[in-house]
């Protein structure tokens, strides 16, 4: 009798041929976020340190600027008041030849009055400024200012070095280049650390330096966990600092425009029915306080005799208030007036992320926030360059840098995935240009050193 036949069969040659099966899309990134979060971290650290640092000493200037002038911002209080018009009259005959601008008057008793002069050659930037006391009627100084927040000589300095390091247009570059990589950095340590943090204790997604011990792995939990704890703020700063670059802002501005999320503007262009009269910066100013215009505001003068007046309010902090109203030059009656309740949502949001940005949005709060994030932001940074060191070879009492991580990952990943990335690369390489060509200028770099390293340097 025969034996049943087998229900398996033998194995053959071909299963142990099968590839193996591929991983997942996160594991077959992961070593491509790796090189780029190290060599991120590694060449970009430095301006984003020189940014947080600057931007760190921006966000006290308000108080730094009450304590040097307050000779000129600061007056006795007193119950009357000279007119806005004669002020602004003592202003202009303190710099003989000039013609004012804009007024920002006293909004309490112990405040001076602002004269802004127009500058020579009608361009943007910092304006000569009388200071003025409105109730004595005496010039206490001038300065330049610059802004919306009439920020004084020290915080205009500040300011400068924040954005640009006081190199010009060419200085831009640097803080454009903190601002587009901020995001990039931080999003990929984020995603490096909870992928990480998950395989052990969640606890250790927030706890920085915890369950670890001494050495490189107790610096990656401080690095990282700290991280986490300041994403948000993060991404806040990259995404608003971005609004004031020069290549990456100009793209937001055109998006603004296309998707109607500009900030409108009072029409300012209906001509006076009574061409060469003029109601009077008093008149003129009481007619927007009834319109509802209160608080701290900005009277531009018009350079014609047809031409309204234009009062803006610069309440910046919460809650904002940012009415504006045409005023018109003959008969002082308000002809446009906007509201900014009435903005677009976006526009608001971009409003109120600058004015966060600056830590003015919630005053001191908002100060204090910022002194923790910036503070933060440099403790990461350091510890990054920790990282990178413990990273690195030691023998014979000398140490050598960090290794950055094997080259290959972006070939070892799938078709699709591979697909993915280069979309997603030349996305942001066009709305952030300065990001696209340092990312250039990194793969071109990586590109020489690897083939470099694979030659080996000539014999002599």
């Amino acid at each position: 009798m025969e034996p049943a036949p087998s229900t398996t069969e033998p194995a053959t040659g071909r299963d142990s041929e099968r590839p193996p099966p591929r991983p997942g899309a996160w594991a077959q990134l992961r070593p491509l976020v790796l090189r780029l979060h190290f060599y991120a971290g590694v060449l970009v650290a430095p301006f984003v340190l020189v940014a947080a640092v600057s931007g760190l000493l921006y966000v006290w200037t308000p108080q730094i600027e009450n304590a040097l002038y307050a000779d000129q911002l600061r007056v006795p209080a007193a119950e009357e008041s000279l007119p806005l018009s004669e002020q602004v009259r003592i202003a202009e005959a303190e710099v003989p030849g000039s013609r004012v601008d804009s007024v920002r008057p006293a909004t309490t008793p112990e405040d001076s009055t602002r004269v802004l002069l127009a500058r020579p050659d009608g361009a943007s930037g910092p304006q000569p400024t009388v200071f003025v006391d409105p109730h004595a009627g005496e010039v206490l100084g001038v300065a330049e200012t610059y802004g919306t927040s009439g920020a004084m000589p020290v915080r205009t300095w500040i300011d400068l070095l924040h954005r640009e390091l006081h190199l010009g247009e060419a200085g831009r570059l640097y803080s454009e280049l903190a601002a587009s990589w901020l995001w990039v950095v931080a999003l990929g340590g984020f995603a490096l650390w909870v992928a990480r943090a998950r395989r052990r204790r969640a606890r250790r997604l927030l706890v920085p330096g915890a369950g670890t011990a001494p050495g490189r792995g107790r610096t990656v939990s401080l690095h990282a966990a700290t991280g986490v704890w300041l994403l948000l703020g993060l991404l806040m700063l990259s995404a608003t600092g971005l609004t004031w670059s020069k290549y990456a802002g100009a793209n937001i501005t055109d998006l603004r425009r296309e998707m109607s999320w500009t900030t409108p503007a009072v029409a300012a262009d209906a001509p006076s029915a009574s061409p060469g009269v003029d109601a009077g910066l008093d008149a003129v100013l009481a007619g927007a306080r009834e319109a509802g215009l209160d608080g701290r505001v900005s009277v531009e003068v018009p350079d014609d005799h047809t031409s309204p007046y234009v009062v803006t309010q610069i309440e910046r902090s919460w809650p904002t208030r940012a009415d504006s109203a045409a005023v018109a030059q003959d008969t002082a009656e308000v002809t446009d007036v906007v509201r900014f309740a009435d903005h677009p949502l976006m526009a608001k949001l971009s409003r109120w992320g600058v004015d966060a940005h600056m830590g003015v949005l919630f005053g001191v709060p908002n100060q204090i926030l910022l002194t923790a994030v910036a503070g933060g932001l440099v403790w990461v940074i350091v510890l990054g360059y920790r990282m990178w060191w413990q990273r690195g070879p030691v023998r014979a009492g000398t140490a050598g840098p960090g290794r950055p991580y094997p080259r290959g990952s972006f070939l070892a990943l799938s078709w699709p995935l591979r697909a993915a990335v280069v979309v997603f690369l030349a996305a942001a390489g066009w709305a952030m240009p300065v990001l696209g060509a340092s990312l250039a200028l990194f793969l071109l770099v990586d590109t020489v050193a690897g083939r470099w390293g694979r030659r080996g340097p000539r014999a002599g």
